[in-house]
Formats: structure tokens, sequence, C-alpha cells
């Protein structure tokens, strides 16, 4: 048994390699091999976001706080608010982020293929957002 006690583990600033914005990234819990499964509490700022991404095996947010937008590519802008789960499957290229005037906070859960939980790509543009 491990036990992560609140504030035991450092909170990390997004990258903005791969965020727009400002982004508070809490990692929950990160077990070790054979597990895959890793976890965060994330924070984006109005207007914050992530570039567009894939996870290679999927990727489930359950939304804690504020409200946001979520877009699969090809897809309308959605809106997402405390207490709705989304899952994107395996290779779906998607990105996630507050809406433009609230902050907005999810539990993301991903697992790692070959050691990566993600494989991240171009930024969104600004006219991409605001759809």
């Amino acid at each position: 048994m491990d036990i992560k006690r609140i504030g035991s583990q450092p909170s990390v600033k997004g990258s903005s390699d791969w965020f727009t914005g400002t982004v508070r990234i809490d990692p929950l819990f990160n077990p070790p091999e054979p597990a895959q499964v890793t976890t965060a509490l994330v924070t984006f700022e109005p207007g914050a976001r992530t570039a567009w991404h894939t996870h290679p095996l999927g990727q489930t947010l359950i939304v804690t706080a504020g409200c946001g937008w979520v877009q699969r590519e090809g897809g309308p802008v959605e809106e997402i608010r405390p207490g709705d789960t989304i899952w994107f499957a395996p290779g779906e290229k998607h990105w996630h982020g507050a809406a433009a005037t609230t902050a907005m906070s999810h539990i993301a859960i991903q697992e790692k293929q070959n050691g990566s939980p993600v494989d991240w790509l171009e930024h969104v543009s600004n006219d991409d957002y605001r759809k």
C-alpha cells in the first residue's frame, strides 16, 4: 500500500510546449510498473488549453470545477462542466481546456504505452479555440 498525502507531491506548471496559457498539474498517482496508469488534477486558467494531442490507449477526463471546452478533430467545440466524464478513444486527436472567461479543473486518467501516455501535436490556434 502507498498513500500519497495531499501536498506531498509538488505542483508542476504546464509546459508552453504543450499548453497555451496558465496551467497547473497536480500529480495524483502514478503507480510503479507493471501498472501503466497515470493520473493528474489539471487546472486551466481562463483561456488556457492543451495543444492538439492523442493518447495511445485513450483518456478519461472527469471535470471537477469550473467550465471548459473540449474538441475532437473534425467535431464541434463542446462545453464541459463539473461531474461530466469525457472519454477520448485511443489515437483520437483532441484538445481540452478552460472556457474563455472561466477556469476549469479536471482529473485526467490515461495509460502509458511504450513508456508514454500522450503524443503531443500542434498548438490549437486562437481562431480554432474561439469557434
